[in-house]
Formats: structure tokens, sequence, C-alpha cells
């Protein structure tokens, strides 16, 4: 799984370096941040509405473009993907975590 996230990584951050025309992450790129974050928040939405619809393949399908949209922010704000991937490892060791989650929920 790590392999096709960095594949795909590896993939945007050439259409950054070596644009090609008719490229949706070099349009992406060209239009610029506040375009890059539109989609973040665009996805990030009709992602919560498939999983509420409760259709699986349309949940799957919203995920993928949010986590596309969020590796073109990532690139264009230069964080590698092995940046996330060590904090998410990081975090994956912590044990004893849920009164901080459930404080964490309730301000938000």
């Amino acid at each position: 799984m790590n392999d096709t996230l960095q594949s795909l990584y590896n993939v945007i951050l050439d259409r950054r370096a070596n644009p090609q025309e008719g490229s949706y992450t070099c349009y992406l790129f060209d239009k610029g941040l506040d375009k890059i974050l539109k989609k973040v928040g665009e996805e990030s939405a009709e992602t919560i509405i498939a999983a509420k619809n409760g259709v699986e393949s349309d949940t799957v399908g919203e995920i993928s473009d949010l986590i596309y949209h969020l590796l073109v922010m990532m690139a264009d704000q230069n964080i590698p993907l092995s940046a996330v991937m060590e904090e998410l490892d990081r975090r994956s060791q912590k044990i004893g975590n849920l009164k901080q989650f459930h404080v964490t929920d309730k301000e938000s």
C-alpha cells in the first residue's frame, strides 16, 4: 500500500517538475494553492456525504479523490510523503490516548 501512495506521489512530483499539457495535476499546480485547497475541501465534503449514504464503492472513490488532492497539496508545500508516514507510524506506537481523543472531540 505504501508503494502505491509513493508511486502516485512521485507522479505528482514529476508533473510539478515537468508540466504536461492536458494534465489535471499540472492544472492544479498552475492555479495555485487556493485551487488545490478548494479541491481538498470539496473532496472532504464529498467523502463525508458518500460515507453517510453508505455506498462503499462511492465512499472508496471519494476517499481516493481526497487522498490524491492531499498529495497534490503536500507536493505544493514540499512536504514529503515520508514525513506523513513517519508521523502516522509514530502515532500508531502510542498507547492509552483515549482520554486525549475524547477531549479533542468535545472541543471540535
